[in-house]
């Protein structure tokens, strides 16, 4: 059963929280990363990503750059910006985006929890992008991006959410991206109480997003108990950062595909191929969308300048939960066989286009900048969302799911909850 328990977490000072509040690091360039801090020195991914505090010569991996965010978080907290709880609590955090809400619940999860398989993956993660959260964390002693995690719906626990949310809250402000956040603290006894024994009857709990996150984490932990033999399995380095959500408040984006040419094949001969196992169908999209699956099975591509329908004939249509996924179908009898992307996670011919940038994304990347000029890819896809209980179900089979499966949004903001280990 899930071990889920309330820490005292340092949180901006009131008024800061608005600036401090960063996209996770991962979601961002060096470039990219620059640029946002050039513009609010005060954003948490100053930290996140120290590399920003040098010029591009400096190795965004040097161990001078996670001294540097060491350095820059110990002087933020020394200067008042931000604040250590007093005692050990839960916090409700509520984002609210296109007018849907989604609640979860601040708290630190057990890493034997995540070694245990009670804390279920559906991805596998690498060693290399682990390494730099590995530093990160246990340089600054501090876990400071929470793993986004979920769990099936509890009644007690739906109940405590809603009951806390009537309070004023902690923070309530509008990110630049125009997602709403608002936190409350669960400080009561009976309510810590609620939270824990809640949690405790669950079998399973599920990463949602932030596999690299939530295994660094784990490592640090373990490098810790190395380095401390007599620990005793209360001390804060057992336990890593998350928010917990439940199934019914979530929405899993679609995560599209465009690739680079068509192996070698004309329009038609692409066309004729395809047809072997998806019905074709030309679309008329509406304005600005492109074309969007309405339904499990069905794929929208474009190609040339035109929308077409792709339904999957009964025959390919698998009951396997991971064979049956639309991202192994769209894999398993077009992207392989037909355009010859045999591995997505390394083929440089693909790319991956998260679903919160519209088709239209899709269709500049295949469309020409000039009539000289050719188009940067040949062909794109979109699809139909992967389900949260797709999710489960591969998750709970101890099975992984395709390369890009899941686009979860709003993302968790960094630097709002800091987990001192």
């Amino acid at each position: 059963m899930a071990v889920i328990r309330p820490f005292c977490a340092y949180h901006p000072k009131r008024g800061l929280e608005d600036k401090i509040a960063a996209l996770p690091y991962d979601v961002y360039n060096r470039v990219e990363a620059c640029a946002v801090v050039a513009q609010n020195p005060y954003s948490f991914l100053a930290i996140d990503r120290a590399e920003t505090q040098f010029g591009p010569e400096t190795d965004t991996y040097a161990p001078e750059v996670y001294a540097k965010a060491k350095e820059m978080l110990s002087e933020q907290i020394a200067e008042g910006r931000f604040e250590k709880e007093e005692k050990p609590c839960y916090y409700l955090y509520e984002q609210t985006m296109d007018g849907r809400s989604q609640t979860g619940i601040v708290a630190c999860a057990s890493i034997d929890d995540y070694s245990d398989n009670v804390i279920k993956k559906h991805e596998n993660t690498r060693a290399d992008k682990e390494q730099d959260r590995i530093r990160h964390v246990d340089i600054c002693n501090m876990q400071t991006g929470p793993i986004f995690l979920a769990y099936r719906a509890d009644a007690a626990l739906k109940q405590l959410i809603e009951a806390g949310k009537e309070q004023a809250p902690l923070y309530d402000f509008v990110s630049e991206d125009g997602v709403g956040h608002r936190v409350w603290r669960i400080d009561g006894e009976e309510q810590i109480k609620t939270v824990a024994d809640s949690f405790g009857q669950m079998p399973a709990l599920y990463i949602a997003d932030g596999h690299h996150r939530c295994a660094s984490a784990v490592k640090v932990g373990l490098k810790r108990r190395e380095e401390h033999p007599d620990y005793t399995g209360e001390e804060e380095f057992n336990y890593f950062l998350s928010v917990l959500f439940p199934d019914e408040e979530l929405r899993i984006l679609d995560y599209n595909r465009v690739v680079r040419d068509l192996n070698g094949l004309s329009a038609e001969a692409f066309l004729e191929k395809v047809g072997e196992h998806f019905t074709v169908r030309r679309e008329e999209p509406l304005k600005d969308r492109g074309y969007v699956p309405q339904k499990k099975g069905e794929f929208g591509m474009y190609l040339e300048g035109e929308w077409y329908c792709l339904t999957a004939k009964p025959e390919i249509c698998d009951t396997d939960v991971v064979a049956g996924l639309d991202v192994s179908i769209l894999q398993d009898y077009l992207l392989a066989p037909i355009l010859g992307i045999g591995d997505p996670k390394t083929d440089k011919r693909i790319d991956f286009v998260g679903g919160i940038r519209g088709l239209c994304e899709l269709e500049r990347r295949c469309t020409p900048e000039s009539p000289e000029a050719a188009a940067e890819m040949a062909v794109a896809f979109s699809m139909y969302p992967t389900s949260i209980g797709e999710l489960f179900a591969v998750a709970d089979a101890g099975r992984l799911m395709p390369p890009k499966s899941t686009w979860f949004e709003p993302k968790l903001r960094s630097g709002l909850f800091l987990h001192e280990i």
